[in-house]
């Protein structure tokens, strides 16, 4: 990486990270336009979501990520690397596209409509710190073709798609996850409280969203209710108020046992992909019983909330503490996937 290109992307992740007076997070215009094109994108999500990305941008983190990479200064030819981005979150897609350019590849870009504001702006800003990237990048409204790789999310329906259309060129697609929570039931209100952030930030519709709890068989539940209260504002968004009334009317038609307190229903379930506004639970007896259930199915786990030191997933799912899992460092790679080294491997050094 040549210092002109770290120097932008230290600038980049000083913007996202509001360093720089009413920019980047800090600009009330932008975060405002996003809401306006994507409602589950309050400003507040908005900006966690650009603080989140500043931070991976941070020059140590940027030092300790690209040490990992011995052919990342290699001179290569560069590729043409398709990319279909989600946009259930905001930024969610920024990852990719930051990989693909720092790789000397260039991106041919296929925004969500969910998410066409953030992730654009904060490329013009970069090429404003960098002009040579302009070179990089181009946008495509129709279908990603002429590409020699692609990295493309979608559901698994779509994927299908995907695997098909792209099957004759190198690729990463990305299907649906979710995280885990296991409680020891020993957890400081601290802790408790931290999981929150987990379980609620962007609406909990994230693959690092929590949207299933483990806990010992005499927990009492009543115990994530009392920290929780500060979530209470959620209940406000007309979605997600609607998505909490229509799987309570459900649930009920039903006769399932719920817990509820105005803004999360909670619902002992065996699933591990709970709705918007819900949030499953199961209670265990013999933590390696869970151990084994999410070796099972550690396809389908981004990550695992714990402050538990057991090595739940022998090193096949992440492990992240309490608070944690919507700030994964730039080596935090989705599904487990390196994109570095696959985009690294695209082309031979000159």
């Amino acid at each position: 990486m040549t210092n002109t290109l770290k120097s932008s992307l230290v600038h980049i992740g000083d913007w996202l990270s509001g360093k720089i007076s009413n920019e980047g997070s800090n600009d009330d215009a932008l975060l405002r336009t996003a809401e306006a094109e994507n409602r589950w994108f309050t400003p507040h999500f908005s900006k966690t979501a650009m603080l989140a990305c500043g931070n991976m941008l941070q020059e140590e983190k940027l030092d300790e990520w690209m040490s990992r990479y011995a052919a990342i200064n290699q001179k290569r030819s560069p590729k043409r690397v398709g990319l279909v981005l989600a946009g259930n979150l905001p930024m969610v897609g920024w990852h990719d596209v930051l990989c693909v350019l720092i790789s000397g590849h260039h991106a041919v870009i296929k925004y969500s409509t969910n998410d066409r504001v953030l992730i654009s702006t904060t490329l013009n800003e970069w090429v404003k710190h960098h002009p040579q990237m302009a070179a990089q990048i181009e946008v495509t409204q129709g279908k990603v073709e002429g590409v020699d790789a692609v990295i493309a999310t979608g559901s698994s329906n779509t994927n299908r798609y995907f695997d098909y259309y792209f099957r004759r060129i190198p690729r990463i697609l990305r299907s649906q996850r979710t995280s885990i929570a296991v409680l020891s039931g020993n957890e400081p209100p601290d802790e408790l409280r931290a999981l929150g952030h987990d379980v609620f930030t962007y609406y909990g519709m994230g693959c690092r969203s929590v949207t299933q709890l483990f806990v010992p068989a005499n927990f009492d539940l009543n115990r994530l209710f009392s920290v929780w209260t500060e979530w209470a504002y959620l209940s406000e968004n007309n979605k997600y108020a609607n998505n909490y009334d229509y799987h309570k009317a459900i649930w009920l038609l039903n006769q399932e046992v719920l817990i509820e307190n105005g803004f999360l229903l909670m619902k002992e379930d065996t699933g591990f992909f709970s709705p918007v506004g819900t949030l499953y639970y199961a209670f265990y007896d013999e933590l390696e019983a869970v151990q084994d259930l999410l070796l099972s199915h550690s396809d389908q786990i981004q990550c695992i909330v714990t402050g538990n030191s057991t090595d739940w997933s022998e090193g096949r799912i992440p492990q992240v503490a309490f608070g944690q899992s919507q700030n994964p460092n730039p080596w935090d790679f989705a599904d487990g996937v390196d994109t570095m080294s696959f985009l690294l491997e695209l082309s031979s050094p000159e």
